[in-house]
């Protein structure tokens, strides 16, 4: 094939060869195939074009590639591929690249990888070709003020591309050509609504991220053409227990019930049922159900709405866990002793019916108080031993490593014009982590079963941290006063277990635990099996939400594949080979940007809430701390900056040990302390909030 022989002659060369010596040394009079070739190298970054029209392996040469984090100033950092580096850009080396481009840079200066300054010598691939934002005319010219403030760039359009939308319009805009590094004409491919309008501030937010909204035809009309109940032939090699005590258990406004469950103690053991909703069954391989539900990755919840991965009428009716009618199901039903030890399990394709739609609320009130609301009266014995075995399974989870960070989580409540009202720390109690302590156990034993098999597989792996992180946190944890002491070397995740608990019991132990917690790396989907270290398994993968994972609807498909229509054959296997190296790849993607617009959703309606208490005061624990400013989290977890600017004194930073020293009074700030703060400015717009100290609490 062209392109290895290409990458075969610039390895076994040490100097650049021009197009001429390439074809020559290929045998080949195809120029315009070479150089169409060379050109898709290029642009993967395995082979570099010089300035001398010449060719190198990309590895050789002076250049590094990465991903571009611009500010709204105008400089910038690349965060280089495969490495901790960030090199500095300054603003008159950013050379027309926008924030999230991906470009090719070299060092301006050579004093070693920390802190290097560099200059973008080209843009690989733009971020995006669309952007959101508000649309204002002058002279019938429409110029678009961009919401991603970090994208340094002025867009115009005609009145005859913009949809006839008028001034204050959020729209979406697709650029049509580049005038200048700074300015593009576009033209408008969606009006999201007035920017007054209730829920369009969210909504811009979504199509920032380029999450689908609604569904196309194609998938409306495969929608018409599905059952709505469950029909007898559905029934036709799965395996009854509809006379199983099976029921569900999920938040209060939960409609896409993915899971449920059912216990049986026999004696020393206990056999655990989780049945997850047959998702695949319904989505077809291929289908446009299916081509969609892939594109979209995941559903994305937000403060006041859902968007989900498959329509409502599969997520909240027929794939639903609803009560009192039949569900298909895959079923994992597991047997243990009484030390969480796993002595047999099953894995099969079924038929339930749910005996009732259990809240977290309600169950928290039979497993923590002995209250027992209305209609939980026979299920109590039931609760009673899944609360007693989950215990059991918690407690072989943490022997083996289990990383238990809890680290609190915002509820922000809206009214019906999406206006946040209240702002309250996220519930956890007992039935939460008896959910996930038995889907986690599904998980293992479905990824372990197929592991065991050595088919392809998609897998949830979380690699073990880097140690040069773990050793920074350790340095900065030793100048608070603390020694920690025990071998933390090789990162086991027994090792990092002792840290978390030694860290959870200090006064500063909120700040660092999610600081340790910074520290772990990314869970992501991956065909390769490299374990779970945050879990401490061996194993895992994520079976358990097929109605709102992609990745779990594939874990479905593989199993009925593989376990229940014993398609074995090399085009299967060949097939599944190929195609899981792309679902890990783009349904981590899809996950990354489902997170982000998450956390941009809240950070706005945090700083919308805080727009009406300006003036107020609240106490909060100092969260960071940097030259600029420190940031203090209040309790109901918002977080905002104190700027040295408007701190009455002149305040130096001590790098090393994260404190902000007053030069006149002396007076020490560092992270984990409690403060009384002032709210004195909140932007919904811009998503931030500043304070001011009021005192040390």
């Amino acid at each position: 094939m062209m392109r290895e022989d290409i990458l075969k002659i610039l390895g076994e060369t040490d100097k650049s060869l021009t197009v001429f010596e390439i074809e020559e040394k290929l045998g080949s009079n195809d120029l315009e195939e070479l150089l169409k070739v060379l050109r898709e190298l290029e642009l993967e970054t395995l082979v570099y074009h010089t300035n001398k029209d010449k060719y190198m392996l990309f590895k050789d040469s002076h250049l590094l590639k990465g991903v571009l984090h611009s500010n709204k100033k105008g400089f910038g950092f690349v965060d280089v591929d495969n490495s901790d580096v960030d090199i500095y850009i300054p603003k008159e080396n950013i050379n027309g690249a926008l924030h999230g481009d991906l470009v090719v840079v070299e060092l301006v200066n050579k004093r070693g990888l920390d802190r290097v300054e560099g200059r973008i010598v080209k843009v690989l691939k733009h971020e995006s070709n669309t952007y959101v934002g508000e649309i204002n005319f002058k002279n019938n010219v429409g110029y678009v003020t961009l919401d991603e403030d970090k994208v340094n760039l002025e867009i115009i359009v005609s009145k005859d591309n913009s949809l006839n939308a008028v001034d204050g319009h959020k729209v979406v805009v697709e650029i049509v050509k580049r005038i200048s590094n700074k300015k593009a004409e576009g033209r408008v491919i969606k009006i999201i609504g007035h920017k007054n309008d209730p829920g369009v501030d969210i909504l811009s937010i979504v199509y920032k991220y380029d999450i689908n909204t609604s569904f196309p035809e194609d998938v409306e009309e495969e929608v018409k053409t599905l059952p709505m109940e469950v029909k007898e032939e559905d029934l036709k090699g799965r395996r009854d227990l509809r006379d199983k005590v099976i029921f569900t258990i999920d938040g209060d406004d939960t409609k896409d019930i993915d899971d449920a469950i059912s216990i049986e103690k026999c004696g020393d053991t206990y056999t655990l049922g989780v049945h997850i909703a047959d998702v695949s069954y319904y989505v077809k391989e291929g289908s446009p159900l299916d081509k969609e539900a892939m594109d979209r990755g995941t559903s994305v919840y937000l403060v006041d709405r859902v968007i989900p991965m498959l329509p409502h009428e599969l997520s909240n009716g027929i794939c639903s866990l609803n009560p009192n009618v039949d569900r298909l199901a895959i079923s994992c039903v597991m047997k243990y002793d009484s030390e969480g030890k796993l002595l047999d399990y099953d894995i099969f394709p079924s038929v339930i019916r749910s005996r009732k739609q259990m809240t977290y609320k309600n169950v928290n009130s039979i497993l923590e108080k002995n209250v027992i609301p209305d209609g939980y009266e026979e299920f109590v014995s039931d609760l009673k031993t899944m609360s007693e075995f989950a215990t059991i399974l918690r407690k072989a989870k943490v022997e083996r490593g289990y990383l238990d960070f809890d680290v609190d989580e915002a509820k922000i409540l809206v009214d019906e014009a999406c206006v946040p009202y209240e702002i309250t720390k996220r519930d956890r109690g007992t039935g939460e982590n008896l959910i996930e302590d038995f889907m986690i156990a599904a998980n293992e034993c479905v990824a372990t079963h197929i592991y065991n098999m050595d088919l392809p597989f998609i897998y949830r792996i979380h690699e073990s941290p880097k140690e040069e992180k773990i050793r920074d946190f350790l340095g900065f944890v030793s100048n608070l006063g603390y020694q920690v002491t025990g071998d933390l070397k090789g990162n086991k995740s027994k090792a990092v277990q002792k840290l978390l608990k030694f860290v959870k019991d200090k006064k500063e132990g909120q700040v660092l635990t999610s600081l340790l917690l910074r520290c772990m790396q990314k869970a992501i989907y991956s065909p390769t099996n490299l374990g779970h270290f945050g879990l401490g398994s061996s194993c895992y993968t994520h079976f358990t939400s097929p109605i709102r994972r992609y990745p779990d609807t594939t874990v479905h498909r593989l199993l009925r594949t593989y376990l229940f229509n014993h398609d074995l054959s090399s085009h299967t296997i060949n097939h599944y080979e190929e195609k899981l190296v792309f679902v890990a790849d783009h349904s981590s993607a899809m996950e990354r940007a489902s997170v982000d617009c998450e956390r941009e959703v809240e950070d706005m309606k945090m700083a919308e809430y805080m727009e009406s208490h300006i003036g107020e005061e609240f106490s909060g624990m100092i969260t960071s701390v940097m030259s600029f400013g420190m940031f203090v989290e209040l309790d109901n977890l918002v977080e905002g900056l104190v700027p040295v600017r408007l701190m009455d004194d002149y305040f130096t930073f001590d790098e090393e040990r994260l404190t902000l020293v007053g030069e006149r009074s002396h007076i020490k700030y560092t992270i984990g302390e409690r403060v009384l703060v002032k709210v004195v400015a909140a932007s919904k717009e811009a998503k931030t909030i500043d304070f001011e100290i009021v005192k040390k609490l």
